[in-house]
């Protein structure tokens, strides 16, 4: 009898010592578990965002107005502590005002042009440029007018035109195009209406105090029921791609929070979202 207990209480040992390993061993693996799960969510990069509500100051293109509303409002959903106000004119004059020292946080200009002279002398934060987007120059009649024009190479048969600026990136190309179809001479007697920006090109016609007028293929689909497109610039008169580059611009007036903000907004810029909703506007997502 006495070894038989023997028996029974060793089996009985050796079965809690079992089952003590086995417990042991779990614990130490779900401990090993956990303590990766830190490591892990430790050495994951963390997105920044400001500590405090503030404002960053956005100066855009004229042609980028309307995407540029419903980009706002997307991203301040997501970022409720950052206030937008944006300053929207001709690339022209946005870098006039940059120049002499309007606070900016963010550039987005309607050609390379503006973008490298800011970055010439200084005014971009290094390497936070880049090219975005891109567009088209279109040929414009109010919706439904009669005109004989049918393109860019009759355009002389217009009763008047209007077109932007020569320092409006718009007003470049148009320039451009006219002078690659070897009209210029015709064109620069004919009775022209400068515009201040693409948007004063724009109402000129679909207000019909022009009968023709050069804007942004964009432009021209922001107002569908009041101008139609008579025809696109023809291949190789625009050797000058239509970019829309965007950058940080260095101000000294703000401050870690605000510059991070206005880091934050490009990078959002840039996201598949924000082209989405570019792109619902006509633009293109630029590639080399």
């Amino acid at each position: 009898m006495r070894k038989g207990k023997r028996r029974i209480l060793v089996l009985m040992l050796l079965c809690c010592s079992l089952l003590m390993w086995v417990t042991g061993c779990s614990a130490k693996q779900a401990e090993t578990k956990e303590t990766e799960k830190t490591e892990t969510a430790t050495t994951e990069p963390e997105k920044e965002e400001p500590e405090k509500e503030t404002t960053i100051n956005v100066f855009i293109a004229a042609s980028l107005s309307n995407a540029m509303e419903e980009i706002q409002e997307s991203y301040i959903q997501e970022h409720p502590k950052v206030t937008i106000v944006f300053n929207s004119d001709s690339s022209g004059t946005l870098q006039t005002q940059i120049e002499e020292g309007a606070e900016c946080d963010v550039f987005m200009s309607a050609a390379m042009k503006q973008m490298n002279k800011l970055n010439e002398d200084g005014f971009i934060v290094d390497g936070s440029d880049i090219k975005l987007l891109k567009n088209e120059v279109v040929l414009i009649k109010a919706k439904g007018a009669d005109t004989k024009v049918t393109g860019f190479e009759n355009i002389t048969d217009a009763a008047n035109i209007a077109i932007a600026g020569e320092d409006v990136p718009v007003g470049a190309y148009s320039r451009e195009i006219i002078e690659n179809l070897g009209i210029t001479d015709k064109v620069m007697v004919m009775e022209i209406n400068e515009g201040a920006t693409v948007t004063a090109v724009l109402t000129a016609v679909a207000e019909k105090s022009n009968e023709i007028g050069i804007v942004y293929a964009t432009d021209a689909a922001s107002m569908p029921d009041s101008v139609e497109i008579i025809a696109t610039a023809p291949k190789g008169s625009l050797k000058t791609p239509v970019i829309y580059p965007v950058g940080l611009v260095k101000n000294s007036e703000a401050d870690e929070n605000q510059s991070l903000a206005a880091k934050e907004f490009v990078e959002y810029l840039k996201t598949d979202e924000a082209i989405s909703i570019f792109e619902k506007y006509g633009f293109l997502a630029y590639k080399e």
